[in-house]
């Protein structure tokens, strides 16, 4: 059997990540990523039609007018073929659940980033939902203390958090982040984090001000941009923001 390699060949403009980023592809799961959300979409469809053919290939998709998205930049992927030699990650050694009065943590969408916040977050210190319009999306085994929400309509299901909770916002598509947003600036939250280039935030700012709402009431961008583009650094930043915030159990 083989996997498709995806690797970042050429960039231009705003892009999510950086020349050289990879990840790996097989008919039934991805590995490591390349960011973007609709971009890494596009790429694993993309693998997997090739998994069914031979030969290799190089696209340029532009993410502003290609693919929808705000960084208004191109990336340059190749696809090439490679062995199905692929190691597990382990599950969480830490099954501790949180106590009672722990701060409340939705995260909203269970990709790379998704997954790393969850991962990076002390087993005691949230109680932590976590939503996606896609089951496969989430881990096999989720963690203990984790709820997991499947909803097609995820804007809809922000009436059901607690005003007080904190939200963090990485979902696939620019849509349903500005769909989020705007549902929550409307409800109201203890804090909002969204994903995001300088160029989506300022398209988005312009969008929520228009609508009547406070865009200044959201962190975008989150983490700490000086520990880099990867889904576990940006969820070492964020976390360790959160923890600060809120003061929870660790």
């Amino acid at each position: 059997m083989s996997a498709i390699f995806v690797e970042i060949a050429a960039t231009r403009g705003s892009v999510p990540r950086e020349v050289g980023t990879a990840m790996k592809v097989t008919r039934e799961r991805s590995f490591g990523t390349i960011g973007g959300g609709a971009l890494e979409l596009e790429a694993i469809q993309h693998a997997r039609a090739m998994l069914e053919a031979d030969g290799e290939d190089t696209r340029t998709l532009p993410l502003g007018p290609g693919l929808g998205q705000c960084c208004g930049g191109s990336v340059t992927l190749r696809f090439t073929r490679t062995p199905l030699e692929v190691d597990q990650p382990a599950p969480p050694a830490d099954a501790l659940a949180p106590p009672e009065g722990a701060p409340e943590l939705w995260l909203w969408g269970a990709g790379h980033v998704g997954r790393a916040v969850v991962a990076a977050c002390p087993a005691r210190s949230f109680n932590i939902t976590w939503v996606d319009d896609d089951a496969a999306r989430f881990p096999e085994t989720p963690r203990v203390g984790v709820t997991v929400i499947t909803a097609r309509d995820m804007p809809r299901l922000v009436a059901s958090a607690p005003r007080g909770a904190h939200h963090l916002i990485f979902t696939y598509a620019h849509d349903i982040d500005l769909a989020l947003c705007v549902a929550l600036l409307e409800s109201g939250f203890a804090s909002c984090g969204l994903i995001g280039s300088e160029t989506k935030w300022a398209r988005f700012r312009k969008r929520l001000s228009a609508a009547g709402l406070d865009p200044d009431r959201i962190t975008c961008p989150i983490g700490d941009t000086s520990r880099g583009k990867r889904p576990d650094a940006i969820a070492a930043g964020v976390v360790e923001a959160l923890l600060l915030e809120t003061k929870a159990p660790v």
